[in-house]
């Protein structure tokens, strides 16, 4: 659920935009986070990635909270229209201007797909246990990984094809076929990760041209007013219990995404994807606290699985992008910095 992202050496690391740098100053004292992040920026990069991770995990604590009132469909435009809010400090100093393009219709296929994978995932979280759910998104660079080679036409070899068939195998030891572990909610969770692998793809063809601050700003300006159709075929008033989880749904998302951003300004992809599934934890820890569940070993077993098929796509990716002549070889580069939604 967008997202996204120069300052060398590193070609595929994402830079924070100054609205965002501004915001984190809040989170961390500022002389010390600088001068760890000039001494240590691999440290400084995964502690933002696992407060970043935190921050999303709170977020589906939010989504999943709503759900016993609100359908998925509304809680995407609150989720939607927060962002936007929170964009408009930064779009009210850069002006219109700063949003000048000549690739809207990316912009506009982009929005569309990410609010497809966006519905899905609040959906999977209403129909499924919290930790699953979480463990299921990270599938999202392995259908990264075919769909490369499928729409970008990038070659990928037999490592990194049989990591993402060990991954896969994974996503089957979670959906326990035969059992009642195997629901419409790992179908929908999945149609989740695979529609957010496509917005990957559209973001790492967008950053290439595009400042990482209009790529964020045009998916809420889109997503905002899209998200809103089908939300009113199901619209309901939230109720006053609710509003204190869709204040926290897109205070979270907003500290997440710029977390997230901050991470991959200081270290590479793969340096710091790793930490991402400390989301994972996070998620098990809430959702045993808030919702009385226990995470099966299966559960954990097919995490683990996936986990490590993902982390190691993303160092195959980094050494081959190290590899490659320049220009750089079509690929994923910037697939693992398209946040969770």
């Amino acid at each position: 659920m967008a997202k996204d992202e120069a300052t060398a050496p590193g070609k595929n690391r994402v830079p924070a935009a100054p609205a965002a740098r501004k915001a984190l100053r809040v989170m961390v004292p500022p002389l010390f986070l600088t001068r760890l992040a000039r001494t240590h920026p691999p440290l400084v990069a995964a502690g933002w990635m696992i407060a970043a991770s935190f921050c999303f995990a709170i977020l589906n604590a939010c989504i999943r909270s709503l759900s016993d009132s609100m359908h998925a469909f509304e809680t995407a435009f609150f989720r939607n229209l927060f962002g936007l809010i929170f964009m408009l400090p930064w779009l009210t100093r850069a002006g219109l201007g700063a949003l000048k393009t000549s690739r809207f219709p990316l912009y506009l296929t982009r929005s569309v797909i990410g609010l497809i994978s966006m519905m899905c995932g609040f959906s999977a979280l209403a129909m499924m246990p919290f930790a699953q759910a979480i463990a299921i998104s990270f599938t999202s660079p392995l259908f990264a990984t075919a769909g490369a080679a499928i729409f970008l036409h990038e070659t990928v070899k037999l490592r990194r094809w049989s990591a993402t068939i060990v991954g896969f195998i994974g996503v089957i030891i979670i959906m326990q076929p035969g059992s009642s572990g195997f629901s419409l909610g790992v179908i929908v969770a999945l149609a989740a990760a695979a529609t957010g692998s496509a917005t990957s793809l559209m973001v790492k063809d967008l950053v290439r041209t595009e400042p990482t601050t209009s790529v964020v700003t045009y998916m809420v300006l889109l997503m905002t007013p899209l998200s809103l159709i089908p939300a009113l075929f199901v619209w309901t008033w939230p109720q006053a219990a609710s509003w204190p989880w869709i204040v926290g749904m897109g205070v979270s998302g907003t500290l997440g995404h710029l977390a997230w951003t901050r991470a991959f300004s200081l270290a590479e992809a793969s340096a710091v994807m790793p930490y991402d599934y400390s989301r994972l934890l996070f998620g098990a820890a809430i959702g045993f606290v808030l919702f009385n569940e226990v995470p099966t070993m299966r559960t954990w077993i097919g995490a683990a699985i996936i986990c490590a098929a993902a982390i190691y796509i993303a160092k195959r990716e980094a050494l081959r992008r190290q590899s490659a002549p320049e220009p750089a070889a079509k690929g994923p580069a910037l697939v693992q910095a398209n946040p969770p939604s």
